[in-house]
């Protein structure tokens, strides 16, 4: 494989297809993690929270207050997860954390009490955000550290995939012909959580060199003109301390923990909106389907882009492009407009969008060296600000009654601020690798 590599004129530098047989491996396991978030954490939450809520006798606002906290929990467990990835690498820390969210999901949809839930949903967010992000992100910086943009457009249709069947998939499995309750119904989805966990463990590696490869799947000689090949300590050099006083890790965090917020905000509560707009439940979820296969082709476009113009270009554009996808859709109150269909669109395109951010963009502006130890101290950072999407749209449903309008206006506000902030961002300041290709 690597000879055919070679015979690129190119050395394989500028594709945005050839990985090799294991890189795409290495691609697909970090989409199914993003799927499980997605479907478990996320997109899921709008037939799970309402079931569970039913099945518990409390109002839906609770169950996601309940989730916002164990989101805001689970920052603990990314702090955790951080240090465990820098021990034992993210093959084994991926493998053992999607097990316990299977374990954890299975749980909590079968609690008997709100305070069981909110104990096991802690471990479910937990769990699958440091194997999909933690670790996962460390595989996406250690395997294609040029290529993180285009790479995390295709591992970010896991989330798309997952607002496109998740909640079809779970409604067929609690209907009356099959499982008949969420608790049944979660179990097979908790089930394959383990089994990919185990896979994992067994098929993943830590770094393209286990496998014989370059990073990026490049050529021998790109990679030795091309990359940075200075002895570093493990860690890049970075002290936990050290990482806390740089700017620039605080700018990586909040812009992208910031469009988090607007991305998972809008989709866990999309169908709830789609039916306060005068959509029926099936076909608000046959609507969110719709869109989130679309928005298969926005991540993969998304991830283009930032292939093409940088990370930092990519994401002031898709600020400004969600900023007006949520005004139009705050301007319907009851009834469905020409707005409202441009809305959806939008943000359709723009589902995976943000979440490509959270590692194309601490990856530009540190580079793989030592990306272990800098993401176990920027992703709690940005888990915590993500989770806090859930408190908006919990606190906005108990203050006006249950219409979820008004945390559109609230996320397109956050997403117009966000956009200053990366204004400002240095994007390239400590990647070696960048340095080398562009001195």
């Amino acid at each position: 494989m690597n000879k055919k590599v070679n015979q690129l004129p190119d050395g394989n530098k500028n594709s945005i297809f050839r990985f090799g047989a294991w890189g795409w491996l290495t691609i697909l396991y970090c989409l199914l993690m993003f799927f499980l978030y997605v479907g478990m954490c996320n997109d899921g939450s709008n037939i799970s929270a309402p079931n569970v809520a039913a099945a518990l006798g409390v109002e839906t606002g609770v169950i996601m207050n309940m989730n916002s906290i164990a989101g805001l929990v689970g920052v603990v467990f990314f702090i955790i997860a951080g240090q465990v990835n820098q021990k034992i690498g993210p093959r084994l820390t991926s493998g053992f954390f999607t097990i316990i969210a299977g374990i954890s999901y299975i749980i909590a949809c079968n609690a008997g009490s709100v305070p069981m839930y909110c104990t096991a949903m802690c471990f479910v967010y937990g769990g699958i955000m440091s194997a999909g992000y933690v670790a996962g992100g460390t595989l996406v910086a250690n395997w294609f550290p040029k290529k993180k943009g285009i790479v995390m457009g295709y591992t970010t249709m896991g989330h798309n995939l997952a607002s496109a069947f998740y909640v079809q998939l779970v409604s067929i499995l609690i209907g009356p012909t099959v499982l008949k309750s969420i608790g049944a119904g979660v179990v097979p989805i908790g089930i394959a959580a383990i089994i990919l966990g185990i896979l994992g463990m067994i098929l993943i590696r830590n770094t393209p060199q286990e496998r014989n490869l370059n990073p990026d799947n490049v050529s021998d000689k790109v990679y030795q003109e091309e990359y940075d090949h200075s002895a570093v300590s493990e860690d890049g050099g970075w002290t936990t301390g050290k990482l806390l006083a740089t700017k620039e890790l605080w700018l990586a965090a909040i812009t992208t923990g910031f469009f988090q917020i607007c991305s998972v905000g809008v989709m866990s509560q999309l169908v709830l909106r789609n039916v306060e707009l005068g959509f029926s439940q099936q076909s608000a979820m046959n609507v969110m389907t719709i869109l989130a296969l679309g928005g298969v082709v926005g991540s993969w476009l998304v991830g283009v882009i930032d292939e093409k113009v940088g990370t930092k270009k990519t994401m002031v554009l898709f600020g400004i492009w969600y900023a007006i996808a949520l005004l139009l859709n705050f301007t319907a109150t009851d009834h469905i407009t020409p707005f409202v269909y441009a809305s959806l669109f939008m943000i359709a395109m723009g589902i995976g969008g943000s979440a490509n951010f959270t590692t194309s963009l601490p990856t530009s502006i540190f580079g793989r060296q030592g990306f272990d130890k800098v993401n176990s101290v920027i992703f709690p950072i940005q888990g915590a600000i993500t989770a806090l999407c859930f408190a908006v749209n919990g606190v906005v449903q108990l203050l006006t009654g249950g219409q979820i309008r008004f945390a559109y206006l609230v996320f397109a506000c956050v997403a117009i601020v966000n956009v200053l902030l990366v204004l400002t961002v240095d994007e390239h300041k400590y990647n070696r690798d960048w340095k080398i290709s562009n001195n």
